[in-house]
């Protein structure tokens, strides 16, 4: 670990054989409008990217959706050859469409197709790790993912995938994925306001097991926000800012991906991240889920 993630917020945490900062980037928004073609600011991407790099980051979360393909063309473009330290978590198990949308491609052909462009865009031999994407663009769906999870454990043992993952997944389904596979993260919607993942997160930490909130500050009613900003605005902070630094406190598994396409709304999350929330501040800001 260099000095540089070492000074980041929250420190490291193991995924798997894999070390990884607490604070990590998101690529998402790197893509172009609707997180569908390519970016306005092509160079500007590259250069959050770099600048990610630069602060010691080195958890970068991406998709082959992004785009489609565009995010990690980008990655590739940006950061090959990836330092040692550096590892890419991605996702498979949703395509776009020409509407934008994001619908399922689970199917054993759909998933190993995805694998492999993964691979060839981020120019890779194996990838880190690889979430599978369950339910849809609202939220989980109870069903079985065995299936799909077996298509992608037959890919780790060909030695394409390192590591698996679940995203988007019930509780039913993470404890499915367990008892087929070891997993070492689940990626889900959690905030201040969106707090169904509690017992997960909890019983996630006590297995060692990472969990990766996405949306930190998506679905605030304008009260919700309101008491935010509150607390926001006492310790002259963003709520963002606070938000970021309520979610590393919240548990120690707990992974930040946040996404910008802004070298300098990166250093600001990085440095928001970091604020010292008292014991009072977090009871107030617990309050809200």
């Amino acid at each position: 670990m260099n000095t540089l993630s070492a000074s980041l917020p929250g420190g490291t945490w193991a995924l798997g054989d894999l070390t990884v900062t607490r604070f990590g980037y998101g690529a998402m928004q790197l893509a172009g409008p609707g997180v569908m073609g390519p970016p306005a600011d092509h160079d500007g991407a590259l250069a959050v990217l770099r600048e990610a790099a630069a602060l010691g980051i080195t958890h970068i979360d991406t998709a082959g959706a992004y785009g489609p393909r565009v995010t990690n063309q980008l990655i590739r473009e940006a950061l090959h050859p990836y330092p040692a330290s550096t590892h890419i978590v991605t996702k498979v198990g949703a395509v776009r469409d020409r509407q934008g949308g994001w619908p399922p491609a689970r199917r054993p052909e759909e998933l190993r197709r995805a694998v492999h462009e993964n691979l060839e865009d981020l120019g890779l031999d194996s990838l880190d790790v690889v979430n599978l994407r369950l339910g849809d663009a609202q939220g989980p769906r109870p069903g079985s993912l065995a299936e799909p999870f077996e298509t992608l454990v037959g890919l780790q043992q060909q030695g394409l995938i390192r590591h698996l993952g679940v995203s988007n997944a019930t509780a039913e389904q993470v404890a499915e994925a367990q008892a087929i596979a070891p997993i070492v993260c689940v990626q889900n919607m959690y905030n201040l306001a969106h707090r169904q993942d509690d017992e997960l997160i909890d019983d996630l930490a006590g297995k060692g097991i990472a969990y990766v909130p996405f949306f930190p500050l998506g679905g605030f009613t304008p009260l919700q926000s309101t008491a935010l900003s509150a607390v926001a605005a006492r310790l002259d902070a963003t709520p963002m800012s606070v938000a970021l630094a309520w979610l590393l406190r919240r548990s120690p598994n707990i992974l930040l991906i946040p996404g910008t396409s802004s070298v300098a709304h990166l250093r600001e999350n990085v440095a928001g991240a970091g604020i010292s929330l008292s014991d009072e501040q977090l009871a107030e800001l617990d309050k809200i889920g």
